[in-house]
């Protein structure tokens, strides 16, 4: 995106046009959170309404799941560093809240033994998420970029050994598929091995452009674990002549909604100071641009 004039951070958009307002969540909840105000509100639910319904097309089935998981999910889900440093735990019960809906979508399969024909399993949750981290100091500090509280649509897809990278692959390609219809600017950046957490096998970051810092940087991930994930879950499946072997599972972040409101406030933001909706969801908002009131 080339612009013809000093283009203005998301934060500096969303104050400006009274969409953000940082400093109430700070009075009300400390830091990394924020209040979403008119349009900007309503941009978020028709990205997730948006999400929803590509991935819906592609075969997942829609599930509402638990905003808190028992300590012997999260610990068969999610590697220990992640546990320890993202994680928040309810004091004094065995219950920690979800850092993203796929470890509730995959939590539920615990101790289950499929059959054969079941596979795959194909879900999709949208769901509000919490983290402890949060941004570096800076811009992200006041913005929504990394924030402990924020709304995602995943996918998780429970498959035979033989047909892993193949949905790996449809995960993967709905997700840059959700990204073009947005026509957000990215690119994908795959990591080495050595940068992998415990349990992944692959993982390939999607990444949007940042016309302010001149980089790209992450918008959603996804990631095939192999067997990793459901040995420790003990999944197993009963094969067509009676054998039993482990499943695969794969992960798929289909939208970040946070992560592409700045997308799309600092790469659609016009001279006059108004922010262009991308088509695609204009049906959902009932609005084409955010403008000065």
């Amino acid at each position: 995106m080339k612009f013809d004039f000093k283009p203005k951070n998301h934060v500096e958009i969303g104050e400006i046009l009274n969409l953000l307002d940082s400093e109430a969540s700070a009075k009300a909840s400390g830091e990394g959170f924020y209040y979403l105000n008119n349009e900007l509100a309503l941009l978020n639910q028709a990205l997730i309404r948006f999400g929803i319904e590509k991935v819906i097309a592609k075969g997942y089935t829609y599930i509402e799941t638990p905003l808190m998981l028992k300590g012997d999910i999260i610990r068969n889900v999610t590697d220990l560093h992640d546990m320890k440093n993202q994680v928040y735990k309810i004091e004094g019960e065995d219950l920690y809240l979800i850092g993203t809906s796929e470890h509730s979508l995959i939590g539920r399969f615990i101790d289950k033994l499929f059959n054969e024909n079941d596979l795959p399993v194909k879900n999709t949750s949208y769901s509000m998420c919490f983290r402890k981290e949060i941004g570096a100091h800076g811009i992200e500090e006041k913005g929504i970029y990394r924030r402990h509280q924020f709304n995602k649509v995943e996918m998780i897809t429970i498959c035979h050994p033989k047909d892993s990278m193949k949905y790996f692959e449809e995960a993967k390609n709905i997700t840059i598929d959700i990204f073009k219809s947005l026509k957000i600017p990215i690119r994908l950046l795959e990591f080495c091995s050595g940068a992998l957490g415990d349990l992944k096998h692959k993982q390939i970051d999607i990444e949007a452009w940042s016309p302010i810092k001149q980089e790209y940087y992450e918008v959603v991930s996804c990631s095939n674990l192999t067997d990793a994930q459901a040995r420790k879950l003990k999944m197993r499946v009963i094969g067509k002549n009676g054998e039993k072997f482990v499943p695969h599972t794969i992960n798929c972040t289909a939208i970040a909604t946070s992560r592409a409101m700045v997308a799309i406030l600092e790469n659609f933001q016009q001279k006059d100071g108004s922010v262009k909706i991308p088509e695609v969801l204009w049906k959902y908002t009932g609005f084409k641009e955010i403008k000065r009131k």
